[in-house]
């Protein structure tokens, strides 16, 4: 190749190179701004009041839901808030959510629970951030009230609202839709669940399984774990099909074994799975679950 080949060689990769930039930014500043009028968007979902309740049963069944259902990994068993992922570029906090200084639900009334826990939207209609609404959209009224009133029983706590912080990139990339808040992803019209009477049972596995679609996407097919980090790994096909690894747990033993000790039955360890909430689930839960996810049918 001559000098003047390799000039000429040389010019056009620069251009090229300099055109990917340039169209790099474009496509960075684009969804920079999709994602911010995203996230100003309002939502607007027609939803009924569900009624507050204080009884005894209520606050115990509250307890035991916030307990296993992933709000102390979010929100501390305080209700305080807490920092649940921060590796530098990426960090994402849960609200105060109790009446002390901070807190974000001080003037809630019973429609903005179930606007927040169902549907993942604030009071003003905004959607909220990194709020898994996906899991608790089939939440019956009862179990709902029950939520709330355990929520509305905590002690005021000093906190302060969520922080969101996302690496450009992935802001970009909420704006373009490829990673989705829970408001984008939930059928808004599904009427609440019946409740089921809590039992071992297809049904009651069924409603429990519910928790798993925020991260086990719908159909409970696994893949990539929506608004999570770059460096979590998928989560696991739980449906049957090619990948699934329900093979892993023949017996409900060995699937309560694994959200006991965060542990597969070859001792190796999951994860990313909320253990600090999800070892606090019932047997009788974990039970119901195991069935209803031997149950599903085959697919390829």
């Amino acid at each position: 190749m001559t000098n003047k080949n390799r000039t000429r060689w040389l010019r056009v990769l620069g251009i090229g190179l300099g055109s990917l930039v340039l169209l790099a930014a474009a496509a960075l500043a684009t969804g920079i701004l999709l994602a911010e009028r995203k996230q100003q968007r309002r939502v607007d979902v027609a939803v009924q009041a569900v009624p507050y309740k204080s009884d005894a049963a209520a606050l115990e069944r509250g307890r035991y839901l916030y307990a296993s259902r992933g709000c102390v990994d979010c929100h501390g068993a305080n209700g305080a808030g807490r920092t649940f992922v921060d590796d530098g570029a990426l960090t994402i906090a849960g609200p105060n959510i109790t009446t002390g200084p901070g807190g974000v639900v001080s003037a809630y009334q019973p429609v903005d629970w179930v606007r927040a826990i169902r549907h993942g939207v604030d009071p003003k209609g905004r959607a909220l951030m990194v709020m898994p609404s996906e899991d608790y959209n089939r939440f019956t009224d009862d179990d709902l009230a029950a939520l709330v009133a355990h929520i509305r029983s905590l002690p005021p706590q000093t906190g302060s609202g969520a922080v969101v912080k996302l690496p450009l990139p992935v802001r970009a990339l909420y704006g373009f839709g490829v990673v989705p808040d829970a408001a984008s992803r939930i059928d808004h019209t599904l009427p609440p669940q019946q409740p089921v009477p809590e039992g071992v049972t297809l049904a009651h596995g069924q409603y429990v399984a519910n928790m798993c679609i925020g991260c086990h996407r719908e159909g409970l097919v696994g893949g990539k774990i929506p608004g999570g980090p770059p460096d979590w790994p998928p989560a696991s096909r739980l449906a049957p099909g090619e990948g699934s690894v329900m093979g892993r747990y023949a017996d409900a033993d060995a699937l309560i074994g694994m959200f006991r000790s965060g542990k597969r039955p070859d001792g190796t360890a999951v994860q990313v799975m909320p253990f600090e909430s999800l070892r606090e689930m019932s047997e009788t839960d974990l039970r119901a679950l195991h069935l209803y996810l031997k149950a599903l049918p085959g697919k390829g």
